[in-house]
């Protein structure tokens, strides 16, 4: 019998470079998300020990950025409306990322983009204000899709109990919704910012533009999943309709097509980097990062709008050993805003820490006991990665401890 869980790699490797280990999770679509991961990716490192995202990080020092900002002025340019009516939509909550997307294309660029927002689980004060300065200050037309609240609570309950992912409900949507909102306004440009594979989805998925249709279009819902369970399964046992799930569903092929959707990376075209698009939002957007150090992390505006967030990063340390810390030193080392050393021992500090600020609020909306969330924390401990030392949980392989 397997020792590991999730078809996760038996043999525990670490990034020469940045801190982020082969356990690292590659995205998959979540409405293909089944308990065992069943046809999961995890983060590849090359026969020197490098992960791919460090690779891409040196690629991204050789691109012509120049020559891509052209290619970007040229696509703009067959969409850009003459009258003022929107020409392309961008998904966001107002956080960094979709509030310097969107400034740049409207400011920058001249187009005349119509921004959507699939809100939070339950949001957070400063994230809500970060939604409401994106609108006000950085001066945007905004569609919100507020999903059946009930429905919501279920589905985010049962993909905690499931799949041990309280962040689905909102990925699904932030996944799902702009092509779907594109269709319906007769838009045919979407605009995300950066590709997931420049943070460790396999490499060759940043050779193109283009989003992966795979990630936002479906074919046969008999084939879909939600909160880990086949759709028609989630339908019978839980008394809902198809309708009542529409809103988390990808669009169908046809209607995509028919609709001659095209939906890209912004950050394929324009250099990203997370903190210069933090600063870009503070000074365009009024954008405010959190007013204290998140849990789970040092850092304060990364993923910040969702009460839930830190639940969800604190989830992933339990399934993959790898917790937000690791996932924020890995970027920065990568970006050379920290050492490796420095990420090493911040990750030693706070990974893994346990949210507790908005703990109790979250396991009463999906009306759960600490009690129960914990041994359900304690069902999805993988084996290979876990051991229990004198009543306590540790890491059998810990980042910090690699050159102990």
């Amino acid at each position: 019998m397997s020792n590991t869980m999730y078809g996760l790699p038996e043999k525990i490797v670490f990034c020469k470079r940045c801190i982020m280990s082969n356990q690292r999770p590659s995205s998959i679509p979540e409405f293909l998300h089944k308990p065992d991961r069943e046809g999961a990716q995890y983060l590849h490192l090359d026969e020197e020990g490098v992960c791919d995202a460090c690779r891409y990080a040196e690629i991204k020092e050789r691109i012509d950025w120049e020559t891509r900002e052209q290619e970007l002025l040229e696509l703009l340019d067959q969409y850009r409306s003459k009258d003022g009516s929107y020409d392309c939509l961008v998904p966001g909550s107002g956080g960094k990322d979709s509030a310097y997307a969107a400034h740049l294309l409207k400011y920058k660029y001249g187009m005349h983009p119509l921004t959507v927002t699939w809100p939070p689980i339950l949001y957070t004060d400063y994230g809500y204000r970060n939604w409401k300065n994106w609108v006000e200050i950085g001066g945007f037309d905004n569609v919100v899709f507020k999903p059946n609240g009930r429905m919501h609570r279920l589905l985010t309950k049962l993909s905690i109990q499931n799949l041990l992912h309280p962040f689905q409900t909102f990925v699904l949507g932030q996944k799902n919704l702009a092509p779907k909102m594109a269709a319906n306004f007769g838009l045919k440009l979407v605009f995300y910012g950066e590709n997931e594979a420049e943070y460790g989805n396999p490499i060759a998925d940043n050779t193109t533009a283009m989003r992966d249709r795979s990630y936002w279009v479906m074919k046969n819902l008999n084939e879909l999943y939600l909160a880990g369970m086949p759709v028609p399964e989630l339908m019978d046992k839980h008394d809902v309709t198809l309708g009542d799930l529409k809103a988390y569903l990808p669009a169908p092929a046809e209607v995509i097509e028919k609709a001659d959707i095209d939906v890209r990376y912004l950050g394929y075209y324009i250099k990203w980097t997370p903190q210069e698009a933090f600063y870009y939002a503070e000074e365009h957007t009024g954008f405010q990062a959190r007013p204290f150090r998140t849990e789970g992390t040092y850092s304060k505006y990364n993923s910040i709008d969702d009460k839930i967030d830190d639940l969800h990063y604190y989830t992933t340390h339990i399934k993959f050993g790898i917790g937000r810390t690791t996932y924020d030193a890995s970027q920065e080392i990568r970006n050379h805003h920290v050492t490796r050393e420095e990420g090493l021992a911040l990750a030693k500090q706070f990974d893994g820490e346990r949210p507790k600020r908005y703990l109790n609020e979250v396991l009463d909306y999906i009306e759960l006991s600490e009690e129960k969330f914990d041994e359900l924390c304690d069902r999805f401990r993988s084996p290979h990665l876990w051991k229990r030392e004198n009543g306590e949980w540790k890491l059998r392989h810990a980042s910090w401890e690699q050159d102990a």
